[in-house]
């Protein structure tokens, strides 16, 4: 009887995959206070391989406990470890404390916020070979930008919902509503800039059934304007005594970057109505009623004492007064992010070499600073992106 002869099989060996830890820590500054990831975004990102970290307590701004970001799959620890991890996800700029603690040649996610970077930190992140990359300064292949078109739209319509409840307040506002009915005017709105923050707005004015004039020093922005919001808006090129007679009679004034800053001067703010809205849009507004106090609704809701002072107060961060919406729409962005970066191969030089619309959104590489404006708040050279990568 013959025996069986045993023979060796082949099996295949898979190599050891590292997997990429985000870490996600609660905003305590004072410039954004955005919380940008939901248990819905944290459990999508799980799913696809990525080991989330979350500081704890750090959902509570927009109503998550814990335990929600434990169902989902996330891990909740402390400040100290969410630093430490591959990515860190923080909107504001990072502080120098924080800086210390982010381990070398990691990737920072944040918004740009260059008047607000800390020259301090920004030198440790140099030391420490990070890549730092600002998410309203990513574009796609179409040269959309989709973090900063998401909360661009998100203010425009938070400032209209804002409006209309302070137009509505019967004791501290006039005790109107923004659209009108049978037999009343509707009130008026006066939209400067024709981005999407104030197509945002005046869509949602008009959907309300209020008269919106728009202005912009871009024909071409107003003709798509048109296009978007149908002949229900008037626009109107940046004429001075056009949109000062638009001022005078509007009930809320909407304000948003233009490729020329516009000023309103104090002499013209005096012959605005009393108790007007006003609000100024954009992750960095302008300056376009230098006279006016601002309040920023992210750290300060409107009270009686602040409506009553009218023409003198102007509203900014109108994405701050609704974070969980925010919150919900960056989730969303941001799990498209990071497909394309696990598309990439997971690794960040890889992602940053074949997604053109990442190159232009970084500001720190490898210890060069690649952004002209950030190279002028640390003091130091400005590289090409383009230049280090070759050679990455």
């Amino acid at each position: 009887m013959i025996s069986p002869t045993p023979l060796e099989q082949l099996l295949e060996v898979a190599a050891e995959k590292r997997t990429i830890t985000l870490g996600v820590p609660a905003s305590v500054s004072d410039v954004d206070q955005r919380f940008p990831l939901t248990p819905e975004g944290a459990a999508m990102l799980v799913s696809r391989g990525i080991d989330v970290r979350i500081e704890s307590k750090a959902g509570r701004g927009i109503h998550y406990p814990d335990e929600a970001y434990l169902k989902a799959g996330a891990h909740v620890v402390s400040r100290a470890e969410t630093l430490l991890c591959d990515i860190v996800l923080h909107l504001p700029p990072v502080s120098a404390n924080d800086a210390r603690c982010i381990r070398r040649g990691a990737l920072v996610l944040t918004l740009f916020h260059p008047t607000a970077q800390d020259r301090t930190a920004l030198r440790v992140l140099l030391e420490r070979h990070v890549i730092a990359l600002a998410l309203d300064l990513i574009s796609d292949d179409e040269g959309h930008y989709p973090f900063a078109d998401i909360l661009n739209e998100i203010d425009g319509r938070a400032a209209m919902a804002i409006a209309s409840s302070l137009l509505a307040d019967s004791l501290h506002g006039k005790g109107i509503l923004l659209g009108g009915v049978a037999g009343v005017v509707p009130s008026e709105l006066t939209v400067i800039g024709a981005g999407l923050a104030g197509i945002a707005a005046a869509k949602s004015a008009i959907g309300l059934g209020a008269i919106v004039r728009m202005f912009d020093t871009d024909v071409y922005k107003l003709r798509r304007a048109v296009r978007e919001l149908g002949p229900g808006v008037i626009v109107s090129a940046m004429h001075p005594r056009a949109v000062v007679s638009a001022l005078r009679t509007a009930d809320v004034v909407v304000a948003s970057p233009l490729q020329v800053p516009h000023i309103i001067t104090q002499e013209v703010m005096l012959e605005m109505k009393k108790g007007v809205v006003t609000f100024c849009l954009g992750d960095n507004p302008q300056p376009v009623f230098p006279a006016m106090r601002c309040v920023d609704l992210a750290h300060e809701r409107p009270s009686g004492d602040i409506v009553s002072e009218g023409r003198q107060v102007c509203y900014v961060n109108a994405t701050g007064a609704v974070p969980r919406t925010a919150a919900m729409a960056l989730s969303n962005t941001l799990v498209s992010l990071f497909s394309d970066i696990m598309m990439c191969g997971g690794t960040f030089n890889n992602a940053l070499k074949m997604r053109r619309g990442m190159q232009g959104a970084a500001y720190l590489f490898s210890g060069h600073v690649v952004n002209q404006r950030i190279a002028r708040v640390a003091g130091t050279r400005y590289i090409d992106i383009n230049m280090l990568l070759q050679f990455s």
